[in-house]
Protein backbone atom coordinates (compact mmCIF):
# COMPACT_ATOMS: atom_id res chain seq x y z
CA UNK A 1 0.00 0.00 0.00
CA UNK A 2 1.32 2.91 -0.75
CA UNK A 3 -0.14 6.97 -0.03
CA UNK A 4 -0.49 9.81 -2.79
CA UNK A 5 -2.53 12.67 -3.12
CA UNK A 6 -5.79 12.70 -5.03
CA UNK A 7 -6.29 14.30 -8.62
CA UNK A 8 -9.07 15.18 -10.44
CA UNK A 9 -9.83 11.66 -11.86
CA UNK A 10 -10.09 10.06 -8.51
CA UNK A 11 -13.04 12.26 -7.50
CA UNK A 12 -15.74 9.91 -8.40
CA UNK A 13 -14.37 6.77 -6.52
CA UNK A 14 -13.74 9.48 -3.33
CA UNK A 15 -17.59 10.58 -3.86
CA UNK A 16 -18.93 6.58 -4.24
CA UNK A 17 -17.19 5.97 -0.81
CA UNK A 18 -18.34 9.13 0.90
CA UNK A 19 -21.76 8.00 -0.11
CA UNK A 20 -21.07 4.49 0.87
CA UNK A 21 -22.40 3.97 4.41
CA UNK A 22 -25.90 4.40 6.23
CA UNK A 23 -24.99 8.16 7.22
CA UNK A 24 -23.02 8.84 4.12
CA UNK A 25 -25.85 8.23 1.70
CA UNK A 26 -28.25 10.75 3.98
CA UNK A 27 -25.96 14.03 2.92
CA UNK A 28 -23.98 12.75 0.42
CA UNK A 29 -25.28 12.97 -3.52
CA UNK A 30 -23.63 11.52 -5.91
CA UNK A 31 -25.20 13.05 -8.83
CA UNK A 32 -23.94 16.40 -8.03
CA UNK A 33 -20.82 16.15 -9.80
CA UNK A 34 -20.77 20.31 -9.98
CA UNK A 35 -19.98 20.80 -6.25
CA UNK A 36 -18.03 18.05 -5.72
CA UNK A 37 -15.62 19.16 -8.82
CA UNK A 38 -15.78 22.77 -7.37
CA UNK A 39 -14.99 21.85 -3.79
CA UNK A 40 -11.91 19.21 -5.19
CA UNK A 41 -10.62 22.37 -7.16
CA UNK A 42 -10.77 24.70 -4.13
CA UNK A 43 -8.71 21.64 -2.06
CA UNK A 44 -6.49 21.64 -4.64
CA UNK A 45 -5.26 24.99 -4.99
CA UNK A 46 -4.72 25.20 -0.97
CA UNK A 47 -1.75 23.97 0.07
CA UNK A 48 -2.91 23.51 3.37
CA UNK A 49 -5.37 20.78 2.50
CA UNK A 50 -4.27 17.46 1.36
CA UNK A 51 -7.09 14.85 -0.07
CA UNK A 52 -4.64 11.62 1.29
CA UNK A 53 -5.29 8.52 -0.44
CA UNK A 54 -4.00 5.07 0.61
CA UNK A 55 -3.96 2.89 -2.80
CA UNK A 56 -2.54 -0.29 -4.42
CA UNK A 57 -1.13 0.19 -7.91
CA UNK A 58 -4.45 2.05 -9.52
CA UNK A 59 -6.81 1.09 -6.86
CA UNK A 60 -8.05 3.59 -4.06
CA UNK A 61 -8.67 1.50 -1.23
CA UNK A 62 -9.18 4.48 1.28
CA UNK A 63 -8.72 8.22 1.45
CA UNK A 64 -8.94 11.46 4.26
CA UNK A 65 -8.98 14.96 4.02
CA UNK A 66 -5.93 16.47 6.18
CA UNK A 67 -6.37 20.42 6.70
CA UNK A 68 -3.41 22.66 8.28
CA UNK A 69 -4.98 25.27 10.37
CA UNK A 70 -3.57 28.13 12.14
CA UNK A 71 -4.54 29.34 14.74
CA UNK A 72 -3.63 31.94 18.10
CA UNK A 73 -4.03 29.12 20.30
CA UNK A 74 -1.43 26.60 21.65
CA UNK A 75 1.37 29.53 21.40
CA UNK A 76 0.08 30.26 17.78
CA UNK A 77 0.51 26.38 16.67
CA UNK A 78 -0.67 24.84 14.23
CA UNK A 79 -3.07 22.77 14.01
CA UNK A 80 -4.24 19.50 11.74
CA UNK A 81 -7.69 18.42 11.09
CA UNK A 82 -8.82 15.29 9.80
CA UNK A 83 -11.87 15.06 8.22
CA UNK A 84 -13.89 12.31 6.01
CA UNK A 85 -12.20 9.26 6.83
CA UNK A 86 -13.12 6.39 4.53
CA UNK A 87 -11.82 2.92 3.31
CA UNK A 88 -13.80 1.21 0.61
CA UNK A 89 -16.45 -1.43 1.22
CA UNK A 90 -14.42 -4.02 0.17
CA UNK A 91 -11.45 -3.14 2.03
CA UNK A 92 -12.00 -2.42 5.76
CA UNK A 93 -11.20 -4.31 8.75
CA UNK A 94 -7.47 -4.49 6.59
CA UNK A 95 -5.41 -1.64 9.05
CA UNK A 96 -5.86 0.59 5.86
CA UNK A 97 -7.96 3.16 7.79
CA UNK A 98 -5.37 2.63 10.59
CA UNK A 99 -2.51 3.29 7.84
CA UNK A 100 -4.37 6.44 6.77
CA UNK A 101 -4.95 7.82 9.82
CA UNK A 102 -1.37 7.26 11.49
CA UNK A 103 0.26 8.76 7.99
CA UNK A 104 -1.62 11.90 7.93
CA UNK A 105 -0.39 11.60 12.07
CA UNK A 106 3.36 11.90 10.09
CA UNK A 107 2.75 14.62 7.99
CA UNK A 108 0.92 17.36 10.51
CA UNK A 109 4.56 16.42 12.85
CA UNK A 110 6.74 17.56 10.07
CA UNK A 111 4.39 20.39 9.35
CA UNK A 112 5.16 21.60 13.13
CA UNK A 113 1.69 21.12 14.02
CA UNK A 114 0.62 21.21 17.57
CA UNK A 115 -1.84 18.87 17.70
CA UNK A 116 -4.19 16.79 15.74
CA UNK A 117 -8.00 16.76 15.62
CA UNK A 118 -11.08 15.10 14.14
CA UNK A 119 -14.78 14.75 14.88
CA UNK A 120 -16.89 11.56 14.30
CA UNK A 121 -20.71 11.41 14.41
CA UNK A 122 -22.13 10.36 17.62
CA UNK A 123 -23.94 7.24 15.55
CA UNK A 124 -20.68 5.84 15.12
CA UNK A 125 -19.62 4.44 18.48
CA UNK A 126 -17.30 2.53 16.56
CA UNK A 127 -15.54 5.08 14.68
CA UNK A 128 -15.00 6.46 17.90
CA UNK A 129 -13.43 3.23 19.56
CA UNK A 130 -10.47 3.50 16.79
CA UNK A 131 -9.88 6.83 17.18
CA UNK A 132 -9.45 5.98 20.77
CA UNK A 133 -6.62 3.17 19.80
CA UNK A 134 -4.81 5.14 18.16
CA UNK A 135 -4.08 7.61 21.09
CA UNK A 136 -7.01 10.32 20.10
CA UNK A 137 -9.10 11.80 23.49
CA UNK A 138 -12.42 12.69 23.46
CA UNK A 139 -11.84 16.04 25.19
CA UNK A 140 -14.54 18.15 23.46
CA UNK A 141 -17.67 18.83 22.17
CA UNK A 142 -18.51 19.73 19.35
CA UNK A 143 -21.49 21.82 18.00
CA UNK A 144 -23.05 22.18 14.70
CA UNK A 145 -25.14 24.16 12.90
CA UNK A 146 -26.92 23.52 9.12
CA UNK A 147 -26.91 26.36 7.18
CA UNK A 148 -28.33 24.81 4.55
CA UNK A 149 -31.18 27.16 3.47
Amino acid sequence: MQFRSAVSQDLPTLVAMLADDPLGRQREDPGNRKAYEEAFQALDRDPNHCLLLAVEGPQILGFLQLSYLPGLTYQGGWRAQVEGVRVSSSHRSQGIGRSLVEHAIALARQKGCRLIQLTTDQSRPDALRFYEKLGFQATHLGLKRDLAF
